[in-house]
């Protein structure tokens, strides 16, 4: 099982005993505003049991990929998710975040993206990695900048055609890296 742990973070796989917690953030309606809706579901239905799924989907890519979205804790308490997602239709690596909004605004999305950044590019040695968004949905715009990626496109994902495309190579990644120990 891969753990990262941060400054005040702790990000593990998902569990099925966390199923609950976490379908009470991924469903939280504040949060779900800026998500897809779950596979084949139009987010209807029992919101538990989607959650067991999509961690199901997370363990099926943790195997055959090295990398899913984990769960965000602090102190011990499930507060969201963040990581790496395969996005078939871009034929390439997202990075993700999405928090209850009880744990947002305190720069946990930050500290949990950018510790799957550096899993991505330092562990994984990934070329590439990309993430999108509601154009609208400025936090999540904050927090791509903030761990360096740049804004490159406009694109359609899943019926919405207001989504951004924010991106770094690894080479860039290094290099900033590389710039900001010194």
């Amino acid at each position: 099982m891969t753990i990262v742990t941060t400054e005040r973070l702790s990000l593990r796989p998902l569990l099925a005993a966390d199923a609950e917690d976490y379908a009470a953030m991924r469903f939280h309606p504040e949060v779900a505003r800026w998500l897809p809706p779950a596979p084949g579901t139009g987010q209807e239905g029992d919101f538990v049991a989607l959650a067991h799924a999509a961690i199901e989907r997370f363990a099926v890519s943790w195997q055959e990929r090295r990398y899913a979205p984990w769960g965000v804790f602090h102190d011990g308490r499930l507060i969201g998710h963040a990581g790496l997602n395969f996005i078939e239709q871009f034929d390439g690596v997202e990075v993700l975040w999405s928090l209850h909004p009880e744990a947002q605004g305190k720069g946990y999305a930050t500290e949990a993206a950018r510790a799957a950044l550096a899993y991505g590019f330092e562990t994984l040695e990934l070329d590439h990695v990309f993430a999108i968004t509601l154009e609208e949905n400025r936090a999540s715009r904050a927090v791509m900048e903030r761990i360096g990626l740049t804004y490159r496109k406009r694109v359609d994902y899943k019926g919405f055609t207001d989504i951004v495309w924010y991106d770094v190579e690894r080479a860039t990644y290094a290099e900033r890296m590389s710039s900001a120990a010194r």
